[in-house]
């Protein structure tokens, strides 16, 4: 995108609707206020029978969804099996948060998964250790590697919330949002947009 200085922004293209609401929670029924809320279509043949009769109360049962999310204490008022636009939650310029998996990366060492730097020089005596954590475990007392260490091992694929994203641009009749800013995951992966 271009601001209207005609400098250029870097922006996430997510698609966030058209979401129906599948089930209204209100304080004397579940304790508390919420609205449930679908998105994605799915086949019917892909959706279990808990999850059918689910979305067949919402009169979605012909056309069930893929994901389904609840946020609590909204401030729009919707009844089952209705639709909320895009722009009734969200303005360009509005600050936000996007709740996504990140990306795995599988097994890596501690140079890629912490930042260490290596052991260091190929030098003195040094080989092959210029991405070795080093030393790991405690002196006398003790006398093993303590819980919690940094070591390597898995890295990513785990819920990561990126927190002050700027809205820049939006899209009602497509249902698009344009975010300024890095969006947890991959490409055509489900997220969370939290205002």
């Amino acid at each position: 995108m271009f601001d209207a200085t005609g400098k250029n922004i870097a922006v996430t293209v997510i698609e966030a609707g058209p979401c129906v609401v599948t089930q209204v929670k209100t304080d004397d029924t579940d304790g508390y206020s919420a609205l449930q809320l679908g998105f994605g279509a799915a086949k019917a043949k892909n959706t279990n029978a808990p999850k059918t009769g689910h979305l067949a109360k919402a009169g979605l049962a012909e056309t069930p969804v893929r994901e389904l999310i609840e946020f609590r204490d909204m401030t729009i008022s919707k009844a089952l099996g209705e639709s909320i636009n895009i722009m009734e939650v969200f303005a360009e310029g509005d600050t936000v948060s996007v709740v996504g998996t990140s990306k795995g990366k599988g097994f890596q060492g501690v140079v890629k998964r912490h930042g260490y730097s290596g052991v260091g020089s190929a030098s003195h005596g040094q080989h092959n250790r210029e991405r070795a954590p080093g030393s790991l475990g405690n002196s006398s007392f003790a006398a093993k590697v303590m819980k919690g260490k940094r070591m390597a091992g898995r890295m990513g694929n785990d819920r990561v919330k990126v927190r002050k994203l700027k809205v820049v641009k939006i899209f009602a009749e497509q249902n698009l949002i344009l975010i300024k800013g890095a969006v947890p995951g991959h490409i055509n992966s489900f997220v969370i947009i939290e205002k």
